[in-house]
C-alpha cells in the first residue's frame, strides 16, 4: 500500500526568488504557454529560479486525454501565426542559450502540427542563431512526412517520449498512441539524419516491474536513442491514473546503470522530467558521440 504522504525523496523544494518572479513576468508579458505550468511540473520553482522554461506551442488544449497527463483535453483553437515570434521574444528576454519546445497533441491538424514546429524552429534560428533548440514532439500518428518536416528544420535535439512501458502503454495512454509507433519515430529520425541527437522519456510507478523497465531501456538502445530520462509518476488529481508505487533512489540508479551500459546517456530520478537539466544531457550526449 502506498504511504499517505509522499516520501521525502519525491518532494520538490518550493522557493521564491527575484529570478523566479522575473521569469513569471516575461512569460506573461510575451503571452506564451509553458508545459511547466500546464503539466504541473514539480521542478517549476527550480527551473524558473534559474530563468529556464519549457515552452508549450499550438495552444494548451490537447486532442487526447492520457491518464497520466494534467493538460486539458478537448477541441483546440486554430494555430496562432504570431506564436513563433512571441516564443522567440520570450527566449531573447530570458537570455536562453538552450531552449526546449514541446506541444500538445493536435490530431485535428493534417500534419499534427509538424509544419508549425518547423516554423517555430526556423523563426528562433533566424533571430537567435546561437541558441540551441530541443524539440519534444507528439507522435504525429507515425506520419513520416510530418517527421521529415521537423527533421529538415534541424533542431539540435529531436525528442519524443515513449512515456509508459509496453505492457501498460494501452492502459495509460490514449489511442492512437502506440508503443511501437513511438519507437519507430525515434528510429526514423536517425534514418533521416544519422547525426541527429535523439531523446525519449519514461515515467515509472504506474504498475510496471523492473523487467518491464529494462525491456523499454533495451528497446530505446536498439533504436539508437542518445538520451533517456526516467522519472517518478505523480498523479495530477485523484481522477487520473493511480500511482502504483514510489520508486526508490536505488532503483533509479539501477535503471540508469543498465542504460549507461548500453551506451545511453540516462538521467534518472524521482523528479526528473523530459526537459529537466536538458542542456547538461545534451552536452553529455554530444561528448559521448
Amino acid at each position: 500500500m502506498l504511504p499517505r504522504v509522499r516520501p521525502d525523496w519525491v518532494k520538490a523544494k518550493a522557493s521564491g526568488s527575484n529570478e523566479f518572479e522575473h521569469t513569471v513576468e516575461i512569460i506573461k508579458s510575451c503571452g506564451v504557454n509553458t508545459v511547466c505550468e500546464e503539466a504541473l511540473c514539480p521542478n517549476i520553482c527550480e527551473c524558473w529560479k534559474n530563468k529556464t522554461a519549457t515552452f508549450l506551442i499550438m495552444g494548451k488544449v490537447c486532442t487526447r486525454a492520457c491518464g497520466f497527463c494534467s493538460i486539458k483535453s478537448g477541441c483546440p483553437s486554430a494555430l496562432d501565426s504570431s506564436e513563433p515570434d512571441r516564443i522567440t521574444e520570450a527566449i531573447k528576454a530570458l537570455s536562453l542559450k538552450y531552449v526546449v519546445i514541446t506541444s500538445v497533441t493536435r490530431d485535428d491538424i493534417q500534419d499534427g502540427g509538424a509544419s508549425h514546429f518547423a516554423l517555430v524552429i526556423n523563426t528562433i534560428k533566424t533571430a537567435l542563431p546561437d541558441t540551441k533548440i530541443e524539440i519534444l514532439v507528439p507522435d504525429f500518428k507515425g506520419n513520416a512526412t510530418a517527421i521529415q518536416l521537423v527533421v529538415d528544420a534541424r533542431p539540435d535535439v529531436f525528442a519524443h517520449n515513449i512515456e509508459i512501458v509496453r505492457k501498460l502503454h494501452g492502459k495509460v495512454k490514449k489511442l492512437p498512441s502506440n508503443y511501437n509507433t513511438s519507437l519507430s519515430i525515434l528510429k526514423t529520425v536517425k534514418e533521416m539524419c544519422s547525426e541527429a541527437v535523439t531523446k525519449t522519456g519514461l515515467i515509472v510507478g504506474v504498475g510496471e516491474s523492473d523487467s518491464d523497465i529494462f525491456e523499454t531501456i533495451d528497446d530505446v538502445s536498439a533504436n539508437n536513442v542518445d538520451i533517456l530520462t526516467i522519472g517518478q509518476y505523480l498523479t495530477p488529481t485523484t481522477y487520473h491514473y493511480p500511482i502504483a508505487r514510489y520508486v526508490t533512489i536505488e532503483e533509479f540508479n539501477m535503471y540508469a546503470k543498465h542504460g549507461e551500459k548500453l551506451g545511453i546517456n540516462v538521467i534518472a530520478g524521482p523528479l526528473v522530467r523530459s526537459s529537466y537539466n536538458a542542456l547538461e544531457a545534451y552536452k553529455q550526449a554530444c561528448y559521448q558521440k
